[in-house]
């Protein structure tokens, strides 16, 4: 397996000495040596390395890598600059704007159209931590690699996060992100819950006009830290 970042290494040794994590690792191992597999072995621990422990202020859940060519980068609902936004995101967007007023710069995708750059490292490296709950995915197969021990790690994280961390946010969209609402301590944390900005639960009332943007970072300076410039 990759390397992950120094802070994260720390916390979660004792999950990678478990028997379920070095089967999983067996297992990731034989995916990509078998299969084309997102994202890319160098990204998969992307959430990590580029928003260490400390930094962690905002936790958005996902659950399963994109797994189309060029898109998974290891951070849930992030595409690579230049890749055509997937409809999730234009929705995340668009709740931004009419929240927020902000805007992602503008650029031109693979396909010569003008879009927002769907990358959001710029969030990682503000502190917001993109995690998906399943780390990779093979190609064209939604959900391939779920049920592995992914689930196990990644639930683990979170209750790292809840325990270590003070005063952050959860952002939890959709019917599965918000069953891990059980492994955050609200005493200290924030939950902001909605339905998902896919197009077939966001068109059906309840993702557009929920304001976790800006409720994210009221929540954010009324305890002394920076907002996020989203």
């Amino acid at each position: 397996m990759v390397k992950i970042e120094e802070s994260w290494e720390k916390a979660l040794a004792e999950e990678f000495e478990k028997d379920y994590f070095k089967q999983l690792v067996a297992f990731v191992h034989s995916e990509y040596s078998q299969h084309t597999c997102y994202p890319p072995g160098k990204e998969i621990f992307n959430a990590f390395n580029l928003c260490p422990l400390d930094n962690v202020k905002v936790v958005i859940i996902g659950q399963d890598p994109y797994h189309g060519p060029g898109q998974a980068e290891g951070l849930c609902f992030s595409v690579k600059t230049g890749i055509p936004l997937p409809p999730s995101l234009v929705n995340i967007f668009k709740e931004i704007k009419d929240d927020t007023g902000n805007v992602p710069e503008i650029i031109t995708d693979s396909t010569g159209k003008k879009c927002y750059d769907g990358s959001l490292r710029r969030w990682a490296e503000q502190g917001v931590f993109l995690l998906n709950a399943t780390l990779t995915v093979r190609e064209h197969m939604a959900g391939s690699h779920q049920r592995q021990g992914w689930e196990t790690f990644t639930d683990a994280v979170i209750r790292k996060i809840s325990e270590q961390r003070d005063h952050c946010v959860f952002i939890l969209w959709g019917g599965y992100a918000r069953s891990k609402a059980k492994l955050i301590d609200t005493s200290k944390h924030l939950i902001l819950e909605s339905v998902h900005p896919s197009p077939l639960s966001a068109n059906r009332g309840g993702w557009f006009g929920n304001h976790h943007f800006s409720r994210c970072n009221e929540w954010l300076t009324s305890q002394g830290m920076t907002a996020i410039e989203w």
